[in-house]
């Protein structure tokens, strides 16, 4: 079946590109079409109390999406009449000032102090206008009238609200794409043509992996949406760990070349042997990818089909796609050849196998402290740490903050049944916890000085509807810090001694769960990528042994990867050691099983053990580093220029994480395999075999395949 398929693609290859080049149409157009979600906290899991919460606020109250404008030093009449164009706004459901409640010539000094403490800065040179919208923070309708109210405001107004960050997130990380992309491309290419022997090669397996990528962005249509920390690394991510792909099937179809004369016979053959070995090869990170799907926090689910599904393709364009290119530009690769830059690794190689005992005990004794290091790593969670302070929105936070003494608010909704005496004394139960500044809420209104009838219907609806009410407590702590978790726990305790169904939701109580799950998802994550790659392993070389030498070896690098900042006393995004537990270990397990694979076939050769490992590590070393350092380019470049910190943390770890592989593979895998041979031929089926004559000249990197 190959065999006529490899056959028929070297023999319509003007067809092949043509229609390849026709797929890009659709693909452009669902890559467009595609909504991107830059809200992390809703991929928490809907079975929460938190999501619960939001899905009330959404529906009954009109409130899931709401932002504070702090307005400075601006006459009354001035802000009413900003409050009401606001109002006319696309997507807006209300503002909501003082002037709703009381005549706005009444001076903020004499009104009582529930209404002052929620419209007035402390010392009264601010006011705070709060404002609803229509839809989902997230969705395109709230950040297109985010950025119309923007439109109306002076250097006296500040917008602050999760939804704002949201907006801000959205704008920097679709100016930087293009980018992260550009500078991903620019830099593989440099790295290409050095460690390849051509000039062109390069921008043939470029133009292949850009064809890959489209594809890729444009089948996500049909995943609904995608988050934007997946948009952001997909196409990075993508070159940096299919490219080996490229790399097999050049190497094989030249190493034909020397037995079938025909370029399109040679590269018939070279499909043939590609499409076996990238069969085997690529599982191991298609399953280091769909690990992530187990996570609660359903981003992993996100990244991780998108990037299974890209690997996919990198595959399927390597082996339709390319040998095309290829034959059409046969010429020009091999007439623009030069010498590849990257070294031998001979004498390297002589040194580790003489002192293959030291480096067999240091490969187990870099367990101790990398562990440590890795479990020890502090970690944050509050998204609004990851972007710059210059942002506006980050602004309009701190101005919050300081003039407000308001760093987060909680959404309190309970059941309208709850007798009023009830709820005065659960609110003022509230009062009392530790860093609560103020509580919003419809009991707090009515009384001596504003009987119910005075209250305006619009703010009545803020509080009551449906059943439901509402209180809003403003927090003097920002979510994640320890000290907000304690009170979120304190505030569910109190409440739930009220009213059973009560639920509490808004930034700081997403955020705590985002928290409680986090650590769920890393364990679980990392057990089922080891487990998935220890299983394609074992039955790849018929071993139970093989596997956790192969496995340990990059979990020690994920471990040393992951616990550098550790050491240097840098602070990484929640979702960083997440991803990179399952990404490394699936996009460069690779590398060892190309060396493990490589002595295998030597031992098989006759060579004794020595020998095998000497030619098997001089064969693999060259792609192992040439590939690494492709990957490294892929990622290091956008780690230097993001101002989105989760993407630069996750590509500065895949950087670092694609050489400390390299490095563990060419200096500790190889005198452990030596160490471990006699293990592996009594726990494997063929590990070795009586044959041919020892070959007398190590193999060229094509044939480690």
């Amino acid at each position: 079946m190959i065999q006529r398929f490899a056959h028929w693609i070297t023999q319509h290859t003007k067809l092949i590109i043509i229609v390849s080049v026709l797929l890009l149409i659709p693909s452009i157009i669902g890559a467009v079409s595609t909504y991107v979600n830059y809200d992390i906290l809703s991929y928490l899991p809907q079975d929460l109390d938190s999501t619960k919460g939001q899905e009330v606020l959404d529906e009954t109250f009109h409130n899931a999406a709401s932002s504070m404008l702090i307005v400075e030093n601006m006459p009354a009449k001035d802000v009413d009449s900003l409050k009401e164009k606001i109002k006319e706004v696309p997507g807006v459901n209300d503002a909501i000032w003082v002037s709703d409640i009381t005549d706005i010539t009444v001076p903020g000094e004499i009104l009582p102090d529930e209404i002052r403490d929620v419209f007035y800065s402390q010392d009264g040179n601010s006011t705070m206008i709060l404002v609803k919208y229509d839809n989902p923070g997230a969705s395109k309708e709230t950040l297109d009238a985010i950025g119309q109210i923007r439109s109306m405001l002076n250097q006296q107004c500040f917008l602050s609200g999760l939804s704002v960050i949201v907006k801000d997130t959205k704008d920097l990380a679709d100016q930087e794409m293009p980018i992260y992309v550009g500078l991903a491309v620019l830099l593989s290419m440099v790295a290409m043509m050095f460690t390849m022997e051509s000039w062109v090669l390069p921008v043939v397996f470029l133009v292949d992996i850009g064809f890959a990528i489209l594809y890729n962005f444009g089948t996500n249509i049909f995943l609904g949406q995608v988050s934007y920390v997946t948009k952001s690394i997909a196409a990075i991510l993508q070159l940096g760990v299919t490219m080996d792909y490229s790399i097999f099937l050049i190497d094989r179809y030249e190493e034909e070349k020397n037995k079938f004369p025909d370029r399109k016979e040679a590269m018939s053959h070279a499909i043939q042997r590609t499409f076996t070995s990238l069969s085997g090869s690529s599982l191991t990170t298609i399953f280091g990818f769909l690990a992530l799907c187990f996570m609660s926090l359903t981003l992993g689910m996100d990244i991780g089909l998108v990037m299974a599904k890209g690997v996919v393709l990198g595959v399927l364009t390597v082996i339709i796609l390319l040998p095309a290119l290829i034959l059409t530009f046969d010429k020009p690769i091999h007439r623009w050849r030069h010498r590849s830059l990257v070294p031998q690794f001979d004498g390297i190689n002589r040194f580790v196998i003489k002192h293959h005992r030291v480096f067999a005990v240091l490969f187990l004794v870099l367990f101790i402290p990398a562990f440590y290091a890795q479990s020890h790593v502090n970690m944050y969670y509050n998204l609004d740490a990851s972007l710059p302070d210059t942002l506006p929105s980050i602004v309009a936070t701190n101005k919050l903050k300081d003039d407000f003494n308001m760093s987060s608010t909680h959404f309190i909704v309970v059941d309208d049944s709850l007798p009023a005496s009830k709820l005065t004394q659960m609110t003022s139960d509230i009062e009392k916890v530790d860093g609560i500044e103020s509580v919003l809420s419809y009991n707090k209104f009515v009384g001596p000085a504003f009987p119910d009838d005075f209250i305006p219907e619009n703010l009545k609806e803020i509080c009551k509807k449906d059943g439901y009410q509402l209180l809003m407590v403003n927090s003097r702590y920002r979510a994640a810090m320890d000290e907000e978790n304690a009170q979120i726990e304190q505030l569910n305790n109190i409440v739930k001694s009220y009213d059973q169904s009560a639920v509490i939701t808004g930034e700081g109580a997403l955020t705590k769960d985002l928290i409680d799950i986090a650590d769920h998802d890393f364990k679980m994550t990392n057990f089922i990528s080891i487990l998935a790659i220890f299983i394609i392993v074992a039955v790849c070389f018929k071993s139970i042994t093989i596997p956790i030498v192969v496995v340990a070896a990059i979990e020690l690098a994920i471990f040393i990867n992951e616990g550098i900042p550790f050491l240097t006393g840098t602070v990484i995004p929640f979702i960083s050691p997440t991803v990179i537990g399952c990404v490394q270990l699936g996009a460069t397990v690779d590398y060892a099983i190309l060396l493990t694979t490589r002595f295998k076939e030597e031992l098989h050769n006759g060579h004794d053990r020595m020998d095998a490992i000497r030619i098997a590590a001089n064969a693999s070393d060259r792609s192992i580093v040439s590939s690494a350092l492709v990957l490294f380019c892929a990622t290091f470049g956008v780690s230097l220029i993001s101002k989105i910190e989760i993407i630069q943390s996750i590509c500065a770890m895949l950087a670092r994480g694609a050489i400390i592989s390299a490095v563990v593979i060419v200096f500790l895998l190889t005198p452990v395999l030596l160490c471990c041979e006699k293990i592996f031929a009594k726990t494997s089926i063929g590990w070795r075999k009586s044959s041919a004559k020892p070959s007398e000249h190590p193999a060229s990197p094509s044939q480690m395949q």
